[in-house]
């Protein structure tokens, strides 16, 4: 996990009881640094639709479209359909 954190220079690895978590929680490192991976990398499966919204929802936080009640109801929609 370390390795991972490094290669990635973002996030950071919390100790659960059984596992570890790496967290990113910066918008820039998720818009630049994971989901280019994540395209670069692609998700399979169900996981990939998941992914797409994800991806979606950064783009529209980094064009500042959460900041309007508008924009806010359309991230509310992506994540509960």
């Amino acid at each position: 996990m370390r390795s991972f954190l490094e290669y990635l220079g973002c996030g950071n690895i919390y100790k659960s009881r059984e596992s570890f978590n790496f967290i990113v929680t910066k918008l820039d490192d998720l818009a630049h640094k994971i989901v280019p991976l994540f395209r670069y990398y692609p998700v399979l499966g169900v996981k990939a639709l998941d992914f797409e919204d994800f991806s979606t929802v950064v783009n529209r936080i980094k064009a500042k479209k959460h900041l309007t009640e508008e924009g806010l109801e359309e991230i509310k929609q992506i994540k509960v359909p």
